[in-house]
């Protein structure tokens, strides 16, 4: 529609409202009709391409997440168990919703100087852009739980604590599986030589 077409005064048909119901239900009638027949092919055995919408029947059943998809934040771990996050606000800086709270205390060894004594996300303020993650430097923070249920009576109850963030784990059972994410992460000799594999194939 032309940008100037909404300024012009509405016809008598348009102030009843009535061609655009009559088009939604056009909309609604075919959709309805086109996978109804689809459903009748499938029961008589007909073998199609695409066999209808189907209505997945969450959460007993779940979609499988895109690779992309960005989920619950979850704080990463070394080998000790301590959080790999050494409290370089880089995240808190860059995050646009200034949802990010760390306070940093001194660590012991020399290897690490600080570590974060308070980290905490609030998800009702988070916008799931993946900044903190992208700006991290040390893969301390990850958006890949899958877990997408974050319903809450109260707003306190949104704010991840630290505790909470390292709690979570990973859920690859979530997410659809890409053959050429998996071979983008690969060093570059073991990627060299999948593709090698691939076209002596």
């Amino acid at each position: 529609m032309n940008v100037h077409d909404k300024y012009k005064p509405l016809t008598f048909w348009e102030r009843t409202y009535l061609p655009r119901i009559w088009d939604g239900l056009v909309i609604t009638m075919h959709h309805f009709f086109r996978n109804l027949w689809h459903f009748i092919l499938a029961r008589f055995g007909v073998q199609r391409e695409w066999k209808g919408a189907v209505t997945f029947q969450y959460p007993e059943i779940r979609r499988l997440f895109h690779p992309r998809l960005r989920t619950m934040h979850r704080l990463t771990k070394r080998d000790d168990g301590t959080p790999r996050c050494v409290a370089c606000m880089m995240c808190e800086t860059v995050c646009p919703a200034k949802c990010i709270y760390i306070v940093a205390g001194q660590r012991p060894e020399k290897e690490i100087e600080k570590v974060p004594v308070k980290f905490d996300i609030d998800l009702g303020m988070c916008v799931f852009c993946g900044y903190c993650v992208e700006a991290c430097p040390e893969d301390a923070i990850r958006m890949d739980t899958g877990v997408i249920e974050m319903a809450s009576y109260s707003r306190q109850s949104l704010i991840l604590t630290k505790e909470r963030l390292l709690s979570h784990v990973p859920h690859p059972e979530y997410y659809t599986m890409r053959k050429d994410l998996e071979l983008a992460a690969k060093p570059v000799q073991l990627r060299t030589e999948s593709e090698a594999g691939v076209e002596a194939h």
